[in-house]
């Protein structure tokens, strides 16, 4: 099973300041954890949301709405993408995470084609399967 791990955004990375050398040491280390159980596929660190922007969707219009977003408590500041045999694996290694101070993670499945029933059809199932191809001979080169 995957997952996605949603790390929010704080005052201080909205600011656009720098995490610590100790704390970066901290999450280095747990994410060398996550590498060597074969657990993390991804994760990233995400610039402030000044530096971001929004599309809505409303009809057939397109309007780009620049950052700084306001509502700060749904800014995300990073994520792991995981692979766990289940949420309770999931949910063990992110309790070892170096976070404090009150901090809520967010933990989400990814789906995954069974996830989708009959609506995926074997010709969707197809068309996915090349693209998950197409994307991970670009990671390869």
């Amino acid at each position: 099973m995957r997952f996605m791990v949603l790390v929010p955004g704080s005052p201080e990375s909205e600011a656009g300041e720098i995490p610590s050398t100790e704390l970066l040491e901290a999450m280095t280390s747990y994410n060398e954890e996550l590498v060597k159980a074969g657990v993390m596929l991804a994760a990233d660190g995400l610039h402030p949301t000044s530096r971001g922007a929004k599309v809505r969707f409303e009809g057939g219009e397109r309007r780009v709405i620049d950052g700084p977003f306001t509502e700060a408590k749904e800014i995300v500041g990073g994520y792991w993408i995981w692979e766990c045999s289940s949420r309770e694996e999931a949910l063990e290694w992110l309790k070892r995470a170096p976070f404090d101070g009150g901090t809520e993670i967010e933990l989400r499945p990814i789906f995954e084609a069974e996830d989708f029933g009959d609506q995926l059809t074997a010709e969707l199932r197809e068309r996915e399967a090349r693209m998950r191809e197409q994307t991970a001979e670009r990671d390869v080169e």
